[in-house]
């Protein structure tokens, strides 16, 4: 069995295990994104919600229900992203919350809500 992937917040109280193939790595500009993150682009990576574990002290993360389908979720304590958990049996993480952001499974493979990036802002995909 593959290591898993592992991650987690600024401050080290929210902490992951994420096993499993990682689904649907990509990045998105969307406004909801951008605010989440404080950044431009957000890059994520889906797991099913059953192949991830919380092993951190803090637990869980905290949420905010930010669509009809999906929270936010992030640190209490520091207020570190560390992705989204929808009502559907998937937790999207951002691939900044990873130990190992290089592995090559997690590669952002395309690029949503590209209308909603500013004009110098650019963001390249391998597609």
């Amino acid at each position: 069995m593959a290591k898993p992937y592992e991650g987690g917040c600024l401050c080290g109280n929210i902490r992951f295990s994420a096993k499993g193939p990682a689904e649907f790595p990509h990045t998105c500009s969307c406004t909801m994104c951008q605010r989440h993150s404080g950044a431009l682009t957000a890059a994520w990576v889906e797991f099913p919600r059953d192949a991830v574990t919380w092993t951190g002290p803090g637990g869980a993360p905290a949420t905010w229900r930010s669509s009809p389908g999906s929270s936010r979720a992030f640190c209490p304590t520091c207020g570190s992203s560390i992705g989204a958990i929808d009502d559907a049996p998937v937790i999207a993480l951002t691939l900044g919350a990873f130990d190992r952001r290089g592995a090559r499974a997690l590669r952002p493979r395309s690029h949503s809500n590209r209308s909603k990036q500013p004009k110098w802002w650019q963001v390249f995909i391998d597609e």
